[in-house]
């Protein structure tokens, strides 16, 4: 059985929105591979080597996020409730050593981006978050070693 996916609305439609312009790209890729064998021999043709391994990645993806698809469950913004972190939730914390604030949203491992403080429920911050509610402290082990927040806020 393979793993079911979830996805907020934003994801999915991010995630559609990738697969089109790759789409859309494989004909160009194409294209490149075929004017660079027009340039005749291939072992020395950079031009050729590029546009294969370009080819390579944008299959790759193309396969991955089909199966993403084929397995997505998307959160409904009504699912998303304010009194428990889940899926979907904002979650406004206190650094409780430090005291610095940090608002991170809660998504399925296939939309995570730490960058932009989208963290995956399966990731160990996620993990620790979901099921508490506004008032309740965590206490997680990071890379860096253990850090404390305290859940100030929970919104959709």
């Amino acid at each position: 059985m393979s793993k079911q996916n979830i996805l907020t609305l934003e994801g999915l439609t991010k995630l559609e929105e990738e697969l089109n312009s790759l789409k859309n790209k494989r004909t160009d890729v194409a294209e490149r591979i075929k004017q660079a064998l027009a340039f005749g021999d291939i072992s020395e043709n950079a031009e050729y080597d590029e546009a294969k391994k370009e080819q390579a990645f944008v299959e790759g993806r193309i396969i991955q996020i089909e199966n993403i698809l084929r397995t997505a469950r998307v959160i409904d913004e009504d699912d998303i409730h304010t009194d428990m972190v889940s899926v979907g939730s904002k979650v406004l914390l206190k650094d409780i050593e430090f005291g610095d604030e940090v608002e991170y949203t809660i998504v399925g491992s296939a939309e995570a981006d730490p960058m932009n403080l989208k963290i995956s429920n399966e990731s160990p911050v996620g993990k620790a978050l979901v099921g508490k509610v506004p008032g309740d402290s965590v206490e997680i082990a990071v890379p860096d070693g253990m850090i404390k927040y305290q859940i100030l806020q929970i919104n959709k």
